[in-house]
């Protein structure tokens, strides 16, 4: 097992999610970034949707307590074990009792530590992943506590993994599909979603990435009846700012949902800090894959 000696701001456990739960008002949660979880599981030998770590701007730090190898991805940060540097985005053997400590991320906000076996939690509706909003999985992990490791991997994968990675994001454009509530909104206001930059907001989370800008105008102005709301969800509450619906979402909503953000594009918000500036780039036709 590993035992955890910082916290960090939010550290939780996180895997692919639980797919499938939407009808039961479960979201899907999971790494908010998962391309770079599933890297990181590859270099420590696991299969790409074993449960590790999801760290949040200040990073975390834990001991060891059996032989293990850990990799560590996503938000470019400083690793030290013992005390020493070590490589980032590398698989890393590690001795029983050794301690690791991942800083605060140079860019981005989040990083990932996958261990060799993967954190076995318990399972819940299939998954291991910490859920903030509805409570399901682990909680947000403390000091001192304790996590199991699995026993199946394989040996860690040596990748060219830097190379083509993005380390910025200061600026992104995502790739949105309008509807299905599109025409609850005026031309002038689409016009205003797709050719003006956003900020995001400080009071983004796993839950939605808020932002502020130009607020976009209704054209109905009627209540609309709760209905489903998928990953990606762009939603206008009635102040006009849009707010892009992520892993911990609700599942229903009732606000009109103006757009659905391409699901390739959602690890950018993830990695993205408040201020970043957020472009929305129209692709497709009218309404969302569900």
């Amino acid at each position: 097992m590993i035992e955890i000696t910082q916290a960090g701001l939010l550290t939780t456990v996180q895997d692919l999610g639980r797919a499938g739960y939407a009808h039961l008002g479960v979201p899907r949660s999971g790494a908010l970034d998962a391309p770079a979880l599933e890297l990181a599981n590859q270099l420590a030998g696991n299969a790409t949707d074993a449960a590790g770590l999801e760290t949040t701007m200040r990073g975390c730090s834990f001991r060891t307590h059996v032989s293990t190898v850990v990799a560590v991805t996503g938000a470019p940060a400083e690793v030290r074990v013992d005390g020493s540097a070590a490589p980032y985005c590398a698989p890393l053997v590690l001795a029983p009792g050794s301690t690791v400590e991942i800083k605060p991320p140079r860019t981005g906000v989040r990083s990932y530590i996958a261990f060799a076996g993967g954190v076995a939690v318990p399972s819940v509706l299939g998954s291991r992943a910490t859920d903030t909003l509805s409570g399901l999985g682990p909680a947000p992990l403390r000091v001192g506590d304790r996590l199991p490791l699995g026993g199946h991997w394989h040996d860690p994968t040596i990748l060219d993994t830097v190379r083509g990675r993005r380390t910025r994001w200061d600026e992104i454009t995502l790739t949105i599909s309008l509807g299905p509530r599109d025409d609850w909104f005026t031309d002038e206001a689409i016009g205003t979603l797709l050719g003006n930059a956003y900020a995001l907001s400080t009071k983004s989370n796993r839950v939605g990435a808020r932002l502020t800008g130009p607020s976009l105008t209704r054209a109905v102005a009627g209540e609309l009846p709760s209905e489903g709301i998928v990953l990606g969800a762009v939603q206008v509450p009635a102040d006009g700012q849009p707010l892009v619906f992520l892993a911990d979402h609700p599942t229903t909503g009732g606000y009109p949902v103006i757009g659905v953000v391409d699901a390739v594009d959602l690890p950018l918000l993830a990695q993205a800090r408040p201020g970043a500036a957020v472009r929305f780039r129209q692709t497709g036709g009218h309404g969302p894959q569900r």
